[in-house]
């Protein structure tokens, strides 16, 4: 297929970070980004061509979104897979990854046994409706648990832990609704993988070892701190995800524990870019953003290989109540002939909110050990004022 440039106008149903990140791959390209988001000015606005105001689940935003562009496609899993459908129907305008792919992924119970009857290594799980299927879980799988919101949560959002059947109501109460139990797995790291699924070929990105801290992500290291033949079954199980129960074109972030026997079990799927990936717009040939663009416009798919190892440190708001986001300390960082900043364009800084991020990339480290450490020294001087 030929390609003309301007290439193609591409909607974001979210304008948030990833819709940001998404605008300044598709432009060197030619590929104008219009993003539907409830948030006026939102972080992606100054580089997209336009935005729709209205909710993510709002029809009528996401319709005058499609009529506007030559794909659809979403960048945060509140987009109401329903509504994107009934959408591209009527506008006749294509929708990736496919709504159905949404539906699967946006409730972890459902998620879950998608995985375990497509034959993808899971923890074991329980459906749990009150606090009575709680606790016998916990007896079943024994305690503690670590419990999902169904609905509503990605990123570690929605997540808790359940110690045992004295704490059952106070977490399902915390939760908001029906949930998912999962035994607590021992893991030794927790991995990812980036996969990317385009016309006529697949292909995934180095693994990464992604450190989280209360079950917030806080650092990437590519490649992932294991052995080879580990990495190796990471992207086997990441393959068979793609393969077996994600349909449309796109970039799927797939989250994987590590257990202490060196067995992959798959912790969680989103159908986008994700912040396990944020290493590869510096650390790889193509990043995962271009690589979306690429895949949901049908376009061949970049190379997936690493430049060099990579470390990622996120900037979270160090701050105890919401107040207008002013970053001090980005000197040091500035000056590093090793360091990328991004920031996210976010004017209010909350408690551990995602502000942006710091990207160390270096041909001459052996390993991520020395550039872990200087990424956590450039970003231990970054503060709020």
């Amino acid at each position: 297929m030929n390609h003309a440039t301007p290439a193609a106008t591409l909607g974001v149903v979210g304008g948030g970070q990833l819709g940001r990140m998404m605008g300044e791959a598709a432009g060197p390209l030619g590929v104008e980004l219009v993003v539907s988001d409830p948030t006026p000015d939102c972080p992606a606005a100054p580089v997209v061509r336009d935005q729709v105001v209205g909710d993510f689940d709002d029809y009528e935003a996401v319709r005058e979104l499609a009529e506007q562009v030559d794909v659809l496609t979403f960048e945060i899993e509140l987009a109401d897979p329903d509504e994107m459908e009934r959408v591209g129907e009527e506008t006749d305008t294509p929708v990736h990854p496919d709504p159905d792919t949404l539906r699967t992924i946006q409730d972890k119970l459902v998620q879950n046994r998608a995985l375990a009857d497509a034959g993808v290594p899971v923890p074991e799980f329980r459906r749990v409706d009150d606090t009575d299927d709680l606790r016998a879980a916990g007896e079943e799988l024994g305690w503690p648990l670590m419990c999902k919101a169904r609905e509503g949560g990605y990123d570690g959002r929605g997540n808790m832990p359940c110690e045992g059947p004295g704490e059952a109501e106070s977490v399902l109460e915390q939760l908001g609704g029906p949930a998912l139990a999962e035994e607590m797995v021992d893991f030794e790291r927790e991995l990812a993988v980036m996969g990317v699924k385009g016309v006529d070929e697949t292909r995934a990105f180095p693994v990464t070892e992604t450190i989280h801290e209360e079950e917030i992500l806080r650092e990437l290291v590519t490649p992932a701190r294991t052995a080879p033949e580990v990495r190796e079954r990471a992207r086997e199980v990441a393959f068979d995800v793609l393969e077996e129960m994600l349909d449309g074109r796109g970039v799927y972030g797939i989250e994987l524990f590590e257990t202490s026997d060196g067995e992959i079990l798959v912790n969680e799927i989103a159908p986008r870019p994700h912040n396990s990936g944020h290493w590869t717009i510096e650390g790889a040939r193509t990043s995962q953003f271009e690589q979306h663009v690429r895949a949901v416009l049908g376009w061949p798919l970049g190379s997936t290989d690493r430049r060099a190892p990579s470390v990622t440190t996120n900037i979270l708001g160090d701050v105890d109540e919401p107040e207008p986001a002013s970053l001090a300390g980005t000197e040091a960082v500035l000056q590093s002939s090793r360091a990328s900043l991004h920031w996210y364009g976010k004017r209010e800084v909350r408690p551990l909110r995602k502000m942006g991020h710091v990207t160390l990339v270096d041909g001459s480290a052996e390993d991520g050990e020395e550039l872990l450490a200087h990424a956590r020294e450039l970003r231990d001087g970054l503060s709020f004022q």
